[in-house]
């Protein structure tokens, strides 16, 4: 940062970070030294609105210079920088880059959202808990029978995985293993050991894959998962255990072999590819009816829709009845937009506005894998943290720096990282961002941090798993990751069974089932024990955070609320750490041993070995 300006002190600017609209916003720069520039003005270019205003500032009684200045009336993402006039009339600009000729590059950012509309609470207080419903738990063996897709069922729970494509070269994902929402409902117990409060689904609609991401009829639970009764049933259960459930709704695109494109004729209705009077042939772009459309990144069993369409955004969204009013009212609690960079942004906005209307504390999370403050998609700047699209986002950047930083990578990486989320977002969605270290998308985080040596044959990465060494690294690491994941701000996010110790390489290797019986006991009771701590600790759950270093391995922040402080501490490199903390009261207690240290003159010293963490109160 310059010595002149850091946007992140407050003896810098206030407030911190993002600002509502219309918001008092002070800047103060230091003295600059020996240049003496007698005149200074504030660089604002303002994204959306394409135009770019200039203020002097005033000087300050240090040297320095200073504006107060009222945030956009309406969203905004403004980018500033400051000129510096010479007594000559010569002047030089400065950027986040440094000081320079030009203020074109590296601008700051003021996020600048509309506050009018709360978050719910409940999601980033809680613990989530992402389930592929297929693999999770089976009560019975389903019979594919009369059901759409040709389906094949694995007997055997512990089979591997199908991975290859058919003849045509398409990857169709039609073996199933039987999991069930009703199987889901009979672990609630085991979840709520956990800690979990909320339930993120995917998709659970009728569809001719396992993965569902492919829907086949949007108003219909398939088959192999049960009714809507029994979806009724979870979330009902559900909320006994204080568990909601948070559902997938993949709605840039449908299945090819689904009741409104019918390519394979399944359905008895007319579909779009069967005839241009269908009701739903208004949904998708034909370039040639009916064997060239447009379709999710070239992939002709996922035909895209258009959003605009009236018929199509009625049926999903605006419809008294529609899909996301239906579910809703079923008992769900929120939604995630699969692709939301893919999703217009006033289509977006109406699903907020339909779920607001339905169930107001309901969530609603965006698909995003970077910064989704200042995101640009398809050539536009996106709006989804601004105040009427989504609450809040999953958080890719964390995993990222996370997974960086786990691997031997420096806390400063972690630290710039994660702070320049905390200034860019709101901070509503920064802390009700869905953190995760592995989802459905991405390997297993185990076998990421056990790092096994380079393995490019996939029938090989289809039954892969650690070797002795390999896994001791990489639960050592685990226990660590899940430590940084429950002590950060946000909703810590489980892939089913990363808690058991599952193992597997990239899609659709990290889709395995459930290890019933066969659960790593020491990760999971680990994994427990940060539930209860996360439960029963408001600080962890809300608290504002504050790093105390970031330094090589070395990694320490506390989170605050109220009176309550905990502290986080962190040692991802080779060798030990000894570190003095400023430390109130008599005496710090480690939540994860139970050790205790005694404070000395209001500090507290320790040692941190090689890959491992304290949480201190």
């Amino acid at each position: 940062m310059s010595s002149c300006f850091d946007s992140r002190d407050p003896r810098c600017k206030t407030p911190y970070g993002a600002v509502p609209t219309s918001t008092p916003v002070t800047l103060t720069l230091r003295p600059v030294g020996a240049e003496g520039f007698p005149r200074c003005e504030l660089l604002a270019y303002h994204d959306f609105a394409a135009s770019e205003e200039v203020l002097a500032l005033s000087p300050t009684e240090e040297g320095g210079f200073t504006i107060t200045f009222s945030a956009p009336a309406e969203p905004e993402i403004v980018w500033y920088a400051f000129r510096f006039y010479r007594a000559d009339g010569s002047s030089r600009c400065l950027t986040r880059g440094g000081w320079g000729e030009s203020a074109d590059e590296r601008r700051w950012q003021l996020t600048v959202y509309s506050g009018h509309r709360s978050t719910p609470e409940w999601f980033g207080r809680g613990i989530t808990y992402q389930i592929f419903p297929d693999r999770f738990c089976r009560l019975s063996l389903p019979k594919p029978d009369g059901v759409v897709g040709n389906r094949v069922v694995h007997k055997d729970w512990n089979e591997p995985m199908d991975y290859l494509p058919d003849p045509d070269g398409e990857v169709r994902s039609r073996d199933f293993y039987g999991g069930s929402l009703l199987g889901i409902s009979s672990k609630l117990p085991y979840l709520q050991s956990l800690g979990v409060s909320t339930l993120y689904l995917c998709p659970i609609f009728e569809s001719a894959s396992n993965h569902r991401y492919n829907t086949a009829d949007y108003r219909k639970i398939d088959p192999f998962l049960g009714t809507e009764e029994d979806f009724a049933h979870l979330c009902g259960e559900g909320r006994k255990y204080g568990i909601r459930v948070v559902l997938d709704g993949v709605f840039n695109h449908t299945g090819s072999n689904s009741v409104y494109f019918n390519q394979e004729g399944f359905y008895p209705s007319v579909g779009a590819a069967q005839s241009l009077s269908s009701p739903y042939a208004g949904w998708y772009r034909f370039s040639h009816w009916p064997d060239q459309y447009d379709a999710w990144w070239g992939i002709r069993t996922l035909p895209a829709v258009q959003e605009d369409d009236p018929g199509y955004r009625a049926y999903m969204v605006t419809g008294e009845d529609s899909v996301i009013r239906r579910w809703l009212r079923l008992g769900a609690s929120g939604w995630r937009l699969d692709v939301a960079d893919e999703l217009p942004d006033d289509f977006i906005r109406d699903i907020r506005r339909a779920m607001e209307e339905t169930e107001g504390d309901a969530i609603l999370l965006g698909e995003v894998w970077e910064d989704g403050s200042n995101k640009i998609a398809y050539s536009q700047r996106r709006r989804y943290l601004l105040g009427d699209e989504t609450h809040a986002l999953m958080n890719y950047p964390f995993r990222n720096a996370a997974l960086a930083y786990l691997l031997g990578g420096p806390a400063e990486a972690f630290y710039e990282a994660m702070e320049s989320i905390r200034e860019n977002y709101p901070a509503p969605a920064f802390y009700s961002a869905m953190n995760f270290l592995g989802t459905h998308d991405t390997p297993r985080i185990l076998t990421l941090l056990g790092q096994p040596a380079p393995i490019t044959d996939r029938a090989e990465r289809r039954v892969y798993r650690l070797s002795g060494e390999e896994l001791r690294r990489g639960l050592r690491r685990l226990r660590l990751a899940a430590l940084l994941l429950y002590a950060f701000p946000g909703s810590p996010t489980i892939f089913y069974g990363d808690e058991a110790g599952m193992q597997g390489f990239e899609d659709p290797f990290n889709r395995g089932t459930f290890p019933w019986g066969h659960e790593n006991r020491e990760l999971l009771e680990h994994y427990r024990l940060l539930g209860r701590i996360r439960t029963q600790r408001p600080s962890l759950q809300s608290g504002t955070i504050r790093y105390q270093a970031a330094q090589g391995g070395l990694l320490v922040f506390s989170r605050q609320e109220g009176d309550e402080t905990t502290w986080a501490l962190f040692n991802c490199g080779a060798e030990e750490r000894s570190l003095t903390l400023p430390y109130p009261g008599d005496l710090a207690t480690d939540l994860l041993t139970g050790q205790q240290f005694a404070v000395l003159d209001g500090e507290v010293e320790l040692t941190l070995p090689s890959l491992d963490g304290m949480l201190l109160v």
